[in-house]
């Protein structure tokens, strides 16, 4: 068993996007991802199921072709090979913790 206590390891950097590897393991990945206001993961591809899921601030978020504003305490799923991306543009810093899964 492991506690993952996300308070104590979200981290900005004014100059990138914080990423941190909370487990890689081959059925399941978790990263957390800071991003200070006005940082952009761009959409990208990966064929891998996806949840998103919004820790702290507000974003708008990117699945497809569709934008989603989004807060804390919401989770978005995304199917592989679907684009995805999320940007701390609200004014807000953004933490976002990613959980993926390969596909059978």
């Amino acid at each position: 068993m492991e506690t993952l206590e996300l308070k104590n390891l979200i981290k900005f950097n004014p100059d990138k996007i914080s990423r941190e590897m909370l487990s890689d393991k081959p059925e399941m990945r978790i990263a957390l991802m800071c991003l200070s206001v006005g940082q952009k993961l761009e959409p990208h591809k990966a064929p891998l199921r996806l949840m998103m899921y919004c820790v702290q601030g507000k974003g708008t978020f990117t699945v497809g072709d569709d934008k989603i504003e989004a807060g804390e305490k919401t989770c978005i799923l995304c199917e592989p090979n679907v684009p995805h991306g999320f940007a701390a543009d609200k004014g807000e810093n953004l933490v976002v913790m990613a959980v993926v899964t390969p596909v059978e």
